[in-house]
């Protein structure tokens, strides 16, 4: 990590980086870093946070004191998609001055109550949960009442609950199984199969919904096979869509669509050539699969800005609305698709 010290010379390359990341002007940044008077408050705290973001250390006396403390809970970090995540909202928490602690729920660890009930100890000011309980219509909301009980903020990110009380930030699931059914059709598949999650996640419903009404209302034959979120469970279930006669298939995340891809492959089968494969999410090295993944893309920087932003309000003690900030996907075409055999 780079190291700025106070009253050292800045290089003028770091000078412009910084002004860059911070969008403003160099001498602005010069200013900040000397502890200059005549710069707005907000945008003090744009370079400080730039700072943080370019990995340089923040000059001794402009360093502040933790805010306090944020926990982010999150399912899992075997899927890049949450590391994805994590790395956002903590480069943002720490732009607002406030420190991270990152809570995973890896398989026969601890569970969701138990690391929240690890937070609050610590004296969490406020918790951003990631695809956690919330988003499992099979659970029980009552903890995040009683977790509000406690005067601790709260803000849930994928998976919207009608039965809990709290600003929520999702992707449009609805619109991307659309955008892939869409896409497929244009590429001349007729029977198209969706691989996704239990029925019991939010987001598994959504997805499966729009897939169905999409595959209908282009006149193709389309089936579901509900499964686990993992590359096994994109396996599985696209053994069962190709057996099917599927020839085009849209999966619930990338992992499961590498399982889909191994699946194709292992019956002799040609991704795209004789069988198309979608994925979502589209985290970092997506691009770079065997066939690149064709995806739909989740807005990450923007969904987890918004619920930092959201969190930090009510920790401000100004409540945001209890209801769901919705952002859209993209479709990412890449090499895994292609038209349907003929």
């Amino acid at each position: 990590m780079s190291v700025i010290e106070p009253g050292a010379a800045v290089a003028p390359a770091r000078l412009a980086d910084i002004a860059a990341q911070a969008r403003v002007s160099e001498a602005t940044v010069s200013r900040v870093l000397n502890g200059k008077a005549g710069v707005a408050p907000a945008t003090r705290q744009r370079v400080l946070a730039a700072l943080d973001v370019l990995g340089y250390e923040r000059p001794v006396r402009l360093r502040q004191r933790s805010a306090g403390l944020v926990g982010l809970v999150i399912p899992e970090l075997t899927n890049p998609i949450f590391p994805a995540f994590a790395q956002v909202i903590e480069q943002a928490l720490a732009g607002y001055g406030y420190t991270p602690v990152l809570g995973t729920q890896m398989p026969g660890g601890v569970t969701e109550d138990e690391l929240v009930d690890q937070l609050v100890e610590r004296g969490v000011t406020g918790i951003i949960f990631m695809s956690g309980l919330h988003a499992d219509l099979s659970a029980s909301p009552d903890r995040y009442a009683r977790l509000a009980g406690r005067g601790v903020p709260f803000v849930c990110i994928n998976g919207y609950n009608e039965r809990i009380k709290a600003p929520f930030v999702s992707p449009d699931d609805g619109a991307a199984a659309r955008m892939a059914v869409r896409h497929l059709a244009e590429l001349g598949h007729r029977r198209v199969g969706l691989a996704v999650g239990p029925t019991r996640f939010v987001p598994s419903l959504r997805k499966t919904d729009a897939f169905t009404a999409a595959a209908a209302e282009a006149g193709l034959h389309g089936r579901v096979e509900h499964t686990l979120f993992t590359v096994e469970g994109g396996h599985a279930a696209a053994g069962a869509l190709l057996e099917a006669g599927c020839t085009g298939i849209v999966c619930g995340s990338d992992m499961m669509a590498l399982g889909a891809v191994r699946a194709a492959r292992e019956r002799g089968l040609d991704v795209p050539g004789e069988v198309s494969v979608i994925g979502y999410d589209d985290s970092e090295l997506i691009a770079f699969t065997d066939p690149p993944l064709t995806t739909v893309r989740q807005p990450v920087r923007a969904m987890a800005h918004a619920a930092v932003q959201s969190l930090l309000e009510e920790i401000g003690g100004d409540p945001v609305p209890r209801t769901e900030f919705v952002f859209q996907p993209e479709l990412v075409v890449r090499a895994s698709t292609s038209l349907a055999p003929s």
